[in-house]
């Protein structure tokens, strides 16, 4: 995917702006980041350009080739390029079997079985017009391919050839479709006369030449809408998928053309088309076998680059699967556990009241001069169970009103009072607070724009399930009083993203596999009907024979629309299939085997000397006085004999917290060698508070004007945790630009020593004059020898 593009001092995951010494951290983007290159330097590649045209008032905006702005509309600009270009190589593969076979075929022995299935039909001249129209047809969807391969390699520019890619397979669709409508109204079959599977495999061509038509303008009006420049943003992976799926289907078409050449069966090239399909997918339902010994030989090499080509597919479809996941949807629905996080969380008692929308709390101050019932009266009034009750468990705060603190049983006594208020005219905090108390009301019922009094004084006064609900929502808090409760809370976030991908990627892939089986089943009952006489559930049974790719060769597609529907239905499935296998491998054989470690661990297979019995015992207080104090003096001795064996990391969190100033430079170096074999480590490796306390030290001891420890917030989008780097390779970047930041001062303050003691001499001082002053130089080759040699020595 393309950068996204953010203002000056914003970003995830960007790099440090140690430029400008504050006590913020402010981010940029990586890419407008780096340095860019030398007019003289060899690199070619022109800078970006972020221009955009606008035409008619602004509804069509053009970006250039390279750019580093927002991208949107990632399903066009990403997965519409992959599909189509999947989708080119099997319509032109159906529409040469739709050149190559008659469209009609005559049964014979009218028509009666067993002899008069569709397999034994003696096939009907096609009329020359309707071959010359289905050539013209292939040319043309040929061009359009060539048009889009043309733009992914980079030999056309997108706004000439992807609108020749439309043009050429919307004309290619037309025809096809003209023909089929020329041939079913004008020479339709009269019985014993049908279609043949090459008149199917035309509609089935015809349908995808329009699919692929119609994605290729979606990307189109994406483009004209300025979502993303004019080129499809592929990686290397996806650009590898393209190819691979190409050769898969020159491989089927290919040996389809051969064995039908080779065992001269009934349906020509569309029979071989069927043959190699199964074949390639290790289905072997044992209709169709090679008979030939010519046949049989060729069979070999064939099923082995075969099975080759199509495990590279599989591995790059996945491989995109995992990506898409990634990518878009896991971190969108991160970043909405964040948000929902933020929007519960609060601090202090101020803000508690200020999300329950609760009045403020009275001061002292503001009781003073009041006669001691009055004050008591005041502090009662300003305390929080007045309204409600307040319930802390862990972070989680509950707040339960009480039934006339409502808005439909507000006391009798509490409005008279703030009558009594409101007409003595009392001070500016009491009328804050009955703005407060209105804007509870307000809370309590979700309404917008009303009173409590219209609210009150209308209707019958009882709330929908509706309103119950989300007033009990809005009612749950966090309470994070510490920054360690913030890094802990997006942990859990995090972990809890972690666990809705794996069961949300699972429910996804399952879901789009009973979709495919259950449609499967009831095209080949239609299919299937007047030659196997199919019911529902031996339909069901063929396709879930045939997805797990067993091929008992009891039930196969014999109708003349059957095959081809399975060649298309089978190589749709075959990416469905796998994500689904990959996806259960990655959830259910896990969890399987975390109970199968649990049981062996309770068992005869402990991963410890005692296994978790001593966990268990160790959580149940009471279970251990009964089971006695010589076991826990076992374990206390054991546990303090591991914790003196065990060795540490290389930099501890308690390391460095108490150094001086003049030690952190020596543990900066030491850390970054800690971190850098972090890097290393499968899977990624998280780092405790403590440890971020430290790392957060090293970074910003080199800045001049920073005073707090922890310079961001853990639950906001620039945290740490949220980058798209891990997070060791997050803090190695930081602290090499905090070692990069010391080693600069350090030089220039030994400079600056040596200047005021007059040991610096004109060729080590031009170096920081054309730092300080000219900036960097911008053609080298025309300043002189001197100027070229301050050139490379300097910082800049």
């Amino acid at each position: 995917m393309g950068q996204q593009s953010s203002p000056p001092g914003t970003g995830r995951g960007g790099r440090l702006n140690s430029e400008r010494p504050t006590s913020i951290f402010t981010f940029s983007d990586p890419v407008r980041s780096r340095p860019r290159p030398n007019p003289t330097s060899s690199s070619k590649e022109p800078p970006p350009n972020n221009q955009v045209r606008t035409l008619f008032n602004g509804h069509i905006k053009l970006r250039g080739r390279n750019d580093n702005l927002p991208q949107k509309w990632w399903p066009a600009s990403t997965a519409i390029p992959l599909l189509v270009a999947t989708i080119g190589p099997l319509s032109h593969v159906l529409s040469i079997a739709s050149l190559v076979t008659t469209w009609k075929v005559t049964l014979p022995n009218s028509g009666n079985l067993p002899d008069g299935k569709d397999d034994n039909g003696i096939g009907i001249p096609d009329p020359k017009w309707e071959i010359n129209a289905n050539i013209v047809s292939l040319i043309c969807g040929f061009a359009g391919n060539f048009f889009l391969l043309l733009n992914f390699t980079g030999r056309v520019r997108y706004v000439v050839a992807i609108p020749g890619a439309v043009g050429a397979w919307m004309f290619s669709s037309g025809i096809l479709v003209a023909i089929l409508l020329a041939m079913h109204i004008h020479s339709p079959p009269v019985w014993p006369e049908i279609y043949s599977q090459g008149y199917y495999h035309a509609i089935f061509s015809a349908f995808f030449y329009t699919l692929g038509a119609m994605l290729l303008a979606i990307n189109m009006l994406g483009y004209l809408r300025g979502y993303y420049p004019q080129q499809f943003d592929l990686d290397d992976d996806q650009r590898t998928l393209i190819l691979q799926t190409m050769l898969f289907f020159v491989w089927l078409a290919g040996g389809g053309a051969v064995f039908a050449w080779l065992e001269d069966w009934p349906g020509g090239f569309c029979d071989g088309l069927y043959y190699c399909d199964v074949t390639i997918l290790t289905i072997g339902f044992g209709d169709f076998a090679p008979a030939t010994t010519a046949g049989r030989a060729f069979l070999v090499p064939f099923q082995t680059l075969g099975l080759l080509f199509l495990g590279l597919v599989i591995s790059s479809i996945s491989r995109f699967a995992a990506n898409i996941s990634a990518d878009k949807i896991i971190k969108r629905h991160q970043e909405h556990s964040r948000r929902s996080t933020v929007g519960m969380s609060v601090t202090n008692e101020k803000e508690l009241r200020g999300k329950l929308g609760l009045p403020p709390k009275r001061k002292v101050s503001d009781a003073r001069g009041q006669s001691g019932g009055r004050r008591a009266f005041s502090a009662r009034r300003s305390s929080l169970a007045q309204y409600g009750r307040l319930e802390v468990a862990g972070r989680l705060v509950t707040f339960r009103r009480h039934s006339w603190a409502e808005v439909g049983g507000v006391s009798e006594g509490h409005l008279v009072e703030g009558a009594a208020d409101a007409k003595g005219g009392e001070n500016e905090n009491r009328t804050k607070e009955e703005e407060a108390r209105q804007k509870m009301l307000k809370f309590d019922f979700g309404e917008k724009g009303k009173g409590a009094e219209q609210i009150s004084g209308g209707g019958s006064g009882e709330k929908s399930p509706a309103q119950d609900k989300r007033k009990g929502r809005r009612q749950k808090l966090l309470l994070l009083k510490e920054d360690r409760d913030r890094l802990e809370t997006i942990r859990q976030i995090q972990d809890e993203t972690k666990r809705w991908k794996q069961y949300w990627a699972l429910a996804m892939a399952f879901l789009a596999f009973f979709i495919l089986w259950r449609f499967g089943a009831v095209v080949f009952m239609l299919t299937e009907a007047r030659i196997s006489s199919l019911s529902y559930f031996d339909s069901l049974y063929f396709c879930w024979v045939w997805l797990l790719t067993i091929g008992y060769g009891d039930i196969t597609p014999k109708s003349n629309i059957g095959k081809p529907f399975f060649i298309v239905w089978s190589l749709i499935a075959v990416p469905i299939v796998t994500v689904l296998f990959q996806e259960m491998s990655s959830t259910v054989v896990r969890a399987v085997n975390r109970g199968a470690f649990k049981v062996a661990d309770w068992t005869i297979m402990p991963t410890s000397k005692r296994g978790v019995l001593d966990k268990y015992i160790q959580k149940h207080p009471w279970l251990q006085k009964f089971v006695g104090k010589r076991q826990d003096t076992e374990e206390s001795g054991r546990e303090a004999g591991t914790s003196t064996e065990q060795p540490g990391n290389q930099v501890g969190p308690a390391e460095g917290a108490d150094e001086q100033e003049e030690d952190l430079p020596s543990l900066l170096s030491q850390t970054i060698k800690s971190i850098a074999h972090d890097l290393r480590f499968s899977p990624r490796k998280r780092y405790s508070y403590e440890e971020w306390q430290l790392f957060t030290k090293l970074i910003q001891f080199t800045q001049r004007e920073d005073d707090s420890l922890m310079a961001w917030d853990w639950l906001s989008e620039v945290s740490p945790l949220l980058a798209d780097i891990t997070e060791a390779e997050w803090v190695l970047d930081r602290l090499c630009e905090s070692l990069d930041r010391y080693t600069r001062s350090n030089s220039h303050q030994k400079l600056q020593l040596r200047l005021e003691h007059g040991e610096v001499t004109d060729s080590e001082l031009d170096p920081l004059r054309l730092e300080t002053e000219q900036g960097p130089l911008d053609n080298i080759e025309e300043e002189s020898e001197r100027g070229r040699r301050n050139w490379d020595v300097s910082p800049g």
